[in-house]
């Protein structure tokens, strides 16, 4: 391959855009599993059930990091199962994002 192709190859490989994590997130299957899993135990409109309310006003004392890790590794001892066998780190910071933010 000849010198000049070369760099005009590595150019446009290295000013291409990084793909994120939260690129990668579906958002609509996410919200999905937060109004049907999470709805299961916390209720079909977030205000409590089996588990506590996940209502933004109720969760604005949490800090969306904390909240995702909790999504991520549950509660032992309760119902809330940990979810992170089979959610990203991306996903579960979607998801508290999501809560934090939605009434």
């Amino acid at each position: 391959m000849p010198r000049a192709f070369a760099i005009i190859v590595l150019t446009g490989l290295i000013a291409q855009p990084a793909i994120c994590a939260e690129d990668a997130v579906d958002s609509e299957r996410l919200e999905r599993l937060v109004l049907q899993d999470c709805g299961s135990c916390h209720g079909l409109t977030r205000r409590g059930g089996l588990g506590s309310d996940l209502r933004a006003e109720s969760l604005s004392h949490w800090d969306a990091d904390d909240l995702a890790e909790l999504i991520l590794d549950g509660i032992p001892g309760t119902a809330m199962p940990p979810w992170r066998p089979i959610m990203s780190d991306a996903e579960a910071r979607w998801i508290a994002d999501y809560l934090l933010t939605t009434e």
